[in-house]
């Protein structure tokens, strides 16, 4: 985004070595686990019974935390053989288009996490260590959340620049106009 503010930066910012803190947590916490199973389990003949789920989790959480870091730095998935062939001002206009769509089908998404969510909280059920099932689903709804506010505000800031770039090509009074 091109025109945060300075305390909307230091928010970005903020969010960001959160978001990076977070995942480097995950992924150690995953490799101790998952190796002191396998030592456990080889050695001692033992294991934890929490510890698999455990890591099934880990996983849904660093696969939605990595989907959103990739919304994030702008490396998620999208085709882009349309936008080589527009002009400047077209290419912006297409971006906007997409990542609104994009923040749409993210919104939906929210939604039906929500849905999820909610219906686990309402029926019950464990994860594992008589934690919640909800509460370490709530990963879903939060994802998509941040993934819709990021392709909308990549949506806004390439409709900023395109209606900039508009303008800057409309001639004025002083060319004639």
């Amino acid at each position: 985004m091109s025109e945060r503010g300075a305390s909307g930066e230091g928010l970005f910012r903020a969010l960001h070595h959160l978001e990076t803190g977070l995942m480097a947590l995950l992924m150690v916490s995953m490799v101790v686990v998952a190796f002191g199973q396998i030592v456990l389990r080889n050695l001692f003949d033992f294991s934890f019974l929490w510890a698999d789920p455990f890591l099934r989790h880990l996983v849904l959480w660093t696969g939605m935390l990595g989907a959103a870091m990739a919304t994030r730095d702008g490396r998620h998935i999208k085709i882009d053989v349309l936008s080589q062939l527009l002009p400047p001002r077209g290419r912006l206009v297409l971006n906007t288009l997409t990542n609104l769509f994009s923040a749409s089908v993210c919104g939906v998404l929210v939604y039906a996490a929500y849905k999820f969510v909610r219906d686990e909280f309402q029926f019950g059920g464990e994860a594992f260590l008589s934690i919640p099932g909800w509460i370490v689903q709530l990963i879903l709804p939060a994802a998509f959340v941040l993934i819709t506010i990021r392709f909308f505000l990549v949506a806004v800031d390439c409709a900023r620049q395109a209606w900039r770039h508009e303008a800057a090509e409309t001639p004025g009074p002083e060319d004639g106009a």
